[in-house]
């Protein structure tokens, strides 16, 4: 027996378990360990447990001597045992030896030799597997945690060692995952000082290497190579330590993800941020989605005042991981998602119009670039149709209204506070937010109209159709259409014709419901009227026109009953009478387009309604039209060069809608034809003075109204003003300066509660509370009377008689109010 460092005459003389350690050495580092003599070892390790932690000292003492003299072959020998050893017993011992193979394995890590190193880790991972049957209370890994850390970022010259070192430390970071995660006795290796360290690792060797993505939540079948490839042993590992990430735990592995992406700045290439993002979202359990989108949430409010670029990199990741995480994306608190969101938005539209971060122009102040923040600005449009998407109807209905309340309507409510950037400011933030319904209303299906548009936010949305803005009034009326449209009709009305047939354009019609009945009972009108004054508009276009005909065929599909039919009837036949007035000085685009408009809708209608004679009357006008003023129908009107008459004069005849004769063949088919023989007339309200435009024909009929109310019997009455242009001309003059008056009083009154001191406020009120008191007491002092006393009355120093109050005990009432 060969026996390293004694003599063979003391060989007996040492402890079993020594020489049995020394007997699976073979004299030749390279014959490799005697496997005889180590299942020898094994069998007295197995039947004395209590010797196992002394085995493993010694083969500690024998491997730090090997490496010490560089005695290689010896070392592999020593480990090969350990783990052999490490595998066999798990005896309540096993804690003592495992010190010792730790201490083994710390070594070897320590070692500048790449191979050692590889070996060590190796040796660790085999023992990280091993489920362990006795608690340990003092062992430690923040050792390894560096050490391993240390090696995922190895530069080693050579490229294919550099690699196995990478893949060892990412090897080694998962072991420890695997060994610490489930061990409460054990240190937690969620803690911010080990999440700093293994999160950045793994990241870095994530972007080291391409890879092409997928979508799924785990690697699919992969090659030999790209298994071993660090990129993919990286994301496998990363996924498995966010896979078991409780609840508590999520933020403390998400902080360094955003830190590192910080750091290397990767938010502006937005690929490996959202790649990074992709996996976290389909690794963590699905409850726990909320917590990341809010920390995301969190993170973009951080960086506020950051470029726009890492700024639109963040929003882009909130715009995926929306998408992927699904219901559960936006959590408990809904609205402060879209508040968060809404806020960036305009902080972006006032970045854009004052040029810096600050609102100041100084030489140190960064420079902001338009484009780059309208890029933003689209970017966080799209992530809040992306989490509305997520929600159910009642829920986003509520941001429905939400967002609604954030518009600044001018002269009724700023919502909003003034922004720096003036009105310009105010109409891009307008213009965003509504772009930002249009997204959260798309593919918006609901049951009951009632209760997803109720008037708090149906009657703002339809004051904006009324404004100057042609962008504004567009944007209206797409959220009009995906509110009304719920059976996809929306792309069969898309362009206007005058088809004789629209059995080709297959439309969904349902039985409209009682609970459509009570909508259009309750917001018909309103409808009407703002496609008239729609229509009426001098800025609108091409696509205006198409969307008024695209609302008008939803309602006619969606929402009619026979009332509402004989009402949109009177509405086409109105927007006619339209066309043919001169008083309103529309252009003549403008006049052919509503011709055009009417006569394609009521060709619709007509087929919809199936009544024969009213079809035949449609479509003889048509015709005529086709033959002598095709100016007049939609295929002339509405295409890229229309060719139109310089002026619109004597259009009579055969090439008008007849009222009498539309009323006379629907009465005959049971339709209400006093109804339909009244002319529609809009109603005019107080939304019409966002238009900034009262006809004079509204002013005249104030008038008028004022003066019928004057009564006879009371008052003489007056002689009739004249009234002449000047009269005219000064009532309008001075409506609008009362009207300007009115609205600077109502927004000098918002802002000096959203801005003054709570102290003024208190102030205020209390002094109004006060002069309210004293007139109260003045009004008391001459209206209520002290009752009349037997006693008499008090004579005052000038000879007048005061009465005084007596109290009621001391009062002499008559025998007959006495019981």
């Amino acid at each position: 027996m060969y026996i390293f460092g004694v003599c063979g005459c003391c060989g007996a003389l040492r402890p079993r378990y020594k020489r049995l350690v020394d007997n699976i050495f073979p004299e030749d580092p390279e014959d490799g360990l005697v496997k005889s003599n180590m299942e020898k070892l094994t069998f007295y390790a197995l039947s004395a447990p209590e010797k196992l932690d002394r085995i493993g000292a010694y083969l500690s003492e024998r491997l730090s001597r090997d490496v010490a003299r560089h005695r290689y072959g010896y070392v592999c020998i020593a480990m090969e045992a350990l783990d052999q050893l490490l595998m066999a017993c798990h005896c309540q011992s096993i804690n003592l030896f495992v010190e010792s193979f730790l201490k083994m394995v710390r070594k070897l890590l320590e070692s500048d030799k790449p191979s050692l190193q590889i070996l060590g880790t190796n040796s660790f991972v085999k023992f990280a597997n091993i489920e362990e049957d006795t608690p340990s209370y003092h062992r430690s890994y923040d050792f390894f945690v560096s050490r391993f850390s240390e090696m995922c970022h190895s530069g080693y010259e050579d490229p294919d060692i550099r690699t196995k070192i990478r893949m060892a430390g990412i090897k080694g970071l998962q072991g420890v995952v695997r060994k610490t995660v489930n061990d409460e006795l054990q240190a937690n290796i969620w803690d911010p000082q080990h999440m700093d360290k293994i999160v950045p690792s793994l990241l870095f060797n994530l972007q080291s290497g391409e890879r092409t993505e997928s979508r799924s939540p785990s690697p699919l079948q992969a090659t030999e190579k790209e298994k071993e490839s660090p990129v993919e042993l990286t994301e496998r590992c990363f996924r498995e330590l966010l896979g078991r990430a409780a609840y508590g735990n999520i933020k403390n592995a998400v902080t360094p993800v955003l830190m590192h992406l910080d750091n290397h700045r990767l938010w502006e290439g937005k690929t490996f941020a959202v790649r990074c993002f992709k996996i976290i979202m389909y690794s963590i359990q699905s409850q726990h989605s909320h917590l990341v989108i809010q920390q995301l949430l969190g993170h973009l409010d951080a960086n506020s005042k950051n470029s726009a670029t890492v700024r639109a990199g963040i929003v882009e990741v909130l715009l995926e991981a929306a998408a992927i995480a699904a219901s559960g994306s936006v959590g408990p608190t809904v609205l402060e998602v879209f508040n968060t969101l809404l806020r960036h938005l305009r902080l972006s539209v006032d970045y854009e119009l004052t040029g810096s971060y600050d609102g100041s122009t100084n030489i140190g102040t960064k420079i902001i670039k338009a484009h780059e923040e309208r890029q933003l600005q689209e970017a966080v449009i799209r992530t809040i149709g992306s989490f509305a998407n997520t929600l159910p109807t009642y829920q986003r209905s509520e941001v429905m209204l939400f967002i609604m309340g954030k518009i600044p309507v001018p002269g009724v409510h700023l919502t909003l506070p003034c922004t720096e950037s003036g009105p310009e400011g105010t109409r891009m933030i307008q213009v965003m937010l509504l772009k930002s319904l249009v997204q959260v209303t798309a593919g918006f299906q609901t049951t009951n109209m009632l209760t997803a548009l109720p008037s708090s936010f149906l009657e703002p949305l339809l004051s904006f159709s009324l404004t100057e803005d042609p962008a504004i009034r567009l944007l209206v009326l797409q959220i009009l259409l995906s509110l009304i449209d719920r059976h996809d009709n929306r792309p069969k009305f898309s362009n206007i014709s005058s088809i004789s047939d629209i059995s080709v354009l297959k439309l969904k019609v349902d039985k409209c419901s009682r609970q459509d009945n009570l909508f259009m009972k309750k917001h018909s009108q309103q409808l009407y009227r703002h496609i008239y004054l729609g229509c009426k508009e001098e800025s609108s276009g091409r696509q205006h026109y198409e969307m008024l005909f695209a609302l008008l065929g939803l309602l006619s599909v969606e929402l009619a009953n026979e009332e509402v039919v004989v009402d949109l009837i009177r509405l086409a036949l109105a927007l006619q009478d339209l066309a043919l007035s001169t008083d309103e000085g529309l252009p003549v685009y403008n006049r052919c387009a509503v011709h055009a408009l009417a006569a394609a809708y009521l060709n619709l209608i007509c087929q919809l309604t199936t009544v024969p004679a009213f079809c035949q009357h449609i479509h003889e006008v048509i015709e005529v039209r086709q033959k002598e003023r095709p100016h007049l129908l939609p295929e002339d009107v509405f295409i890229d060069n229309p060719k139109l008459p310089s002026s619109l004069e004597k259009v009579e005849g055969d090439v008008l809608f007849l009222q009498s004769k539309i009323t006379e063949v629907l009465g005959g088919s049971g339709y209400n034809t006093e109804r339909l023989a009244t002319p529609y007339v809009p109603q005019y309200t107080d939304e019409d003075r966002l238009s900034k435009r009262k006809s004079i024909g509204e002013t005249i009929s104030l008038q008028v109204e004022v003066e019928s109310r004057n009564s006879p019997e009371k008052e003489e009455r007056t002689p009739a003003e004249e009234i002449t242009f000047e009269t005219l001309k000064n009532a309008i003059v001075d409506s609008v300066g009362m009207e300007e008056q009115e609205r600077e009083r109502r927004r000098q009154v918002v802002e000096k509660f959203q801005k003054a001191p709570f102290e003024e406020i208190a102030a205020h009120c209390g002094a109004r509370a006060t002069m309210l008191q004293s007139k109260l007491n003045q009004i008391f002092e001459i209206t209520i009377r002290p009752p009349p006393s037997p006693s008499g009355t008090i004579s005052s120093g000038y000879g007048q008689s005061q009465s005084r109050s007596v109290p009621i005990y001391e009062m002499k009432f008559p025998d007959l109010c006495v019981y």
